[in-house]
């Protein structure tokens, strides 16, 4: 007995963590720095912990009525019915439960390359097939509606990432709008905005309650610093609301997540604070960098510094962890995250010595 055929499946390449690269090393943690998976520097928001301790003592029950007010409260936030709020485990829990809700096998999605990998993998998994369209650097990696109708052909979901990871770039709403009209009207248009928070314009959500054809995928993974306990949703047209129940796995988000989520919510000062550094973070770095940048508006910039692991290498062992993009497709760039003021002129100062040398 073996597993069904897996050979078309990629395997998703997280950014190394603290404790694998100081046992590698040799080095102590404490001295390390993490700017590799655009995490938040500041952690959690004291609130969300002291959310996260008081839930644990009731871990042992169902999360009916923690899952029923982190989407009542998500729904007011965004202006829509509770029923068009779906929590997942995390933004990849999300993608997964719109993957069942559109696709049939053999149906195809389009996605962005370079990009988020979970995309074709989740599409995969439900036994779809995976089309992509193509950023190029020559265009600085554009993000608008001509470079994805451009491949085109019918797909039955369209991925958007806006911001882009590794790019930085962003789609505007009218980009957004002309894709959602320029395809077929049973493709559905998903707009990830798990940087959302970061970049300075609207989100995609004003659009949901227009169409029936757009979709949006929000984390507390990225500005709520709650990656470790997997919390996401998404916000899906009206007419998509009672697919949920039947999509979804039981108990979808955690008693300790759904609290965490509540408390992250009610914390604007920790919010404002990390969205606050980034931006000075990414303006740090592309004027101080001595590699080429490209404007982003998420938690990172990306960088070209020539052999991407041979630099992410050094700067390791001077105690800095950024991410190399050969994964990405991009060999020749490291996509570096916000970090503290501190933590971000030690990275800025650590990279142009390696870049010197």
């Amino acid at each position: 007995m073996e597993p069904r055929d897996l050979s078309s499946h990629t395997v998703y390449q997280a950014g190394r963590g603290v404790e694998e690269v100081a046992r590698e090393l040799g080095l102590d943690p404490d001295d390390l720095v993490k700017l590799a998976s655009n995490e938040n520097p500041f952690g959690p928001s004291p609130a969300a912990v002291e959310a996260i301790k008081a839930a644990a003592e009731s871990a042992n029950s169902y999360p009916k009525a923690s899952h029923a007010d982190l989407t009542e409260k998500l729904a007011d936030e965004w202006g829509v019915a509770p029923s068009q709020i779906w929590l997942g485990n995390g933004g990849d829990g999300v993608l997964d439960y719109l993957a069942r809700a559109a696709l049939d096998p053999g149906d195809r999605v389009l996605v962005p390359e370079p990009g988020f990998a979970y995309y074709a993998m989740s599409a995969r998994f439900h036994h779809g097939e995976v089309a992509e369209y193509r950023l190029s650097k020559a265009d600085d990696f554009a993000l608008d509606a001509e470079t994805v109708l451009g491949d085109y052909d019918g797909e039955r979901v369209v991925y958007l990432t806006s911001p882009h990871n590794p790019t930085g770039g962003r789609f505007s709403l009218d980009a957004v709008a002309t894709i959602a009209d320029e395809t077929d009207e049973e493709t559905l248009v998903l707009v990830d905005e798990a940087y959302g928070e970061f970049a300075d314009g609207p989100s995609a959500v004003e659009l949901v309650d227009e169409r029936d054809d757009v979709a949006v995928l929000r984390t507390f993974s990225k500005v709520y610093g709650l990656a470790g306990v997997r919390l996401g949703y998404g916000v899906v047209p009206e007419e998509w609301a009672d697919a949920y129940a039947r999509v979804n796995t039981p108990f979808a988000a955690s008693e300790i997540a759904c609290r965490a989520g509540l408390a992250a919510l009610d914390d604007g000062a920790h919010a404002e604070k990390t969205v606050e550094t980034a931006a000075w973070a990414r303006e740090y770095m592309s004027e101080t960098l001595d590699a080429p940048t490209w404007e982003s508006h998420g938690n990172f910039v990306l960088a070209e510094v020539g052999d991407a692991e041979a630099v992410a290498d050094q700067l390791q062992r001077r105690g800095v962890i950024v991410r190399d993009c050969s994964s990405f497709g991009l060999p020749e760039c490291v996509r570096i995250t916000c970090g503290t003021k501190a933590e971000t002129r030690r990275a800025v100062a650590e990279c142009n010595e390696v870049l010197a040398e």
